[in-house]
C-alpha cells in the first residue's frame, strides 16, 4: 500500500478566493457601505445560498 500525496490545499484556496473578494470589493466598494455588505451581495448571487436562507427562514 502506498501513500498518496495530497494536491489539494484547502489554505491555500481559501487565502486564494478570500484575496479575489478583496479586490472585487476595493474595485467596487463605493456600490457598498461596508466589506460585510459586499459579501452579503456576493453571497446573494448563489442559488445554492439563497436557497439554503429560504429553508432557514422557514424553520422559524
Amino acid at each position: 500500500m502506498t501513500t498518496k500525496t495530497k494536491t489539494f490545499d484547502c489554505v491555500e484556496m481559501k487565502q486564494c478566493i478570500q484575496e479575489e473578494l478583496r479586490a472585487e470589493y476595493e474595485s467596487r466598494k463605493k456600490d457598498f457601505s461596508s466589506y460585510a455588505d459586499f459579501l452579503q451581495s456576493k453571497a446573494d448571487e448563489s442559488p445554492w445560498v439563497r436557497q439554503l436562507r429560504k429553508r432557514f427562514a422557514e424553520r422559524k
